[in-house]
């Protein structure tokens, strides 16, 4: 079995040296780059299935190389940063990371966040739901509504005709609802579905994941993400 590859972004050598070892004892194979130029390049070369991305980088920064990397892959992202403030996850987020991991963190956990995004990415083609939704069609592991196909198998959505770049969290967020036709959620229930462990930071990660979808989709058609005030959100179809 192939080892997953981590690639670690962090100026500090004794911090990546350290997160490095962490995952090798975990049988992870990992690449360092020290700054967000080489990361670019390392990526290519490397072909990770994780980055484990600091914020806080010489010359372009963490939210820079994130959105370097989103124009070109779908990679799972998690994003390292000494700023815990709500802001900075919020715009880590928007931008395309998959989590955010404040600093200094125990070392447990970030081995345990980086499997289980992975065991995210590698299994959910195997949960497939009972489709009971007659204005959608479905075949293997998508789901068609009129303008729109996701398909998890491949991680590709498709809007309009074009296809529409997105970020691995926001289109299994995306996949699940629509896969559930007007069935409500609550945040906790999503975070703990698509996240697939007890998520270290508040619900607005969803709030934050639902905002860029629908700024992504128009709501023109016979389905629409909606807002069950007090509750949590929906896949409406009319």
């Amino acid at each position: 079995m192939n080892k997953k590859k981590i690639l670690i972004v962090d100026d500090d050598e004794n911090i990546a040296e350290l997160i490095s070892l962490y995952l090798n004892k975990e049988c992870y194979e990992t690449e360092i780059s020290l700054d967000g130029e080489s990361a670019l390049v390392a990526f290519q070369e490397f072909s990770p299935d994780l980055v484990l991305l600091d914020v806080m980088l010489p010359g372009m920064d963490g939210y820079q190389v994130c959105t370097e990397l989103r124009k070109i892959s779908n990679v799972p992202i998690i994003m390292l940063s000494a700023k815990g403030e709500v802001f900075d996850k919020v715009l880590g987020l928007k931008i395309g990371a998959d989590d955010y991991i404040v600093k200094p963190f125990d070392s447990n956990e970030l081995v345990a966040r980086v499997g289980a995004l992975l065991r995210r990415c590698n299994t959910i083609e195997e949960d497939k739901p009972n489709y009971d939704a007659t204005n959608a069609n479905h075949m293997g592991s998508f789901v068609e509504y009129d303008n729109l196909v996701v398909n998890i198998s491949n991680y590709t959505v498709t809007f309009e005709g074009h296809n529409l770049e997105m970020p691995p969290k926001e289109l299994e967020l995306l996949y699940f609802l629509a896969s559930k036709p007007n069935q409500v959620f609550t945040r906790e229930q999503l975070l703990d579905k698509l996240w697939g462990y007890e998520y270290v930071g508040d619900t607005r990660t969803v709030d934050v994941h639902i905002k860029r979808l629908r700024e992504k989709l128009n709501d023109n058609y016979n389905w629409s993400i909606f807002t069950v005030w007090g509750i949590g959100y929906k896949f409406a179809v009319k």
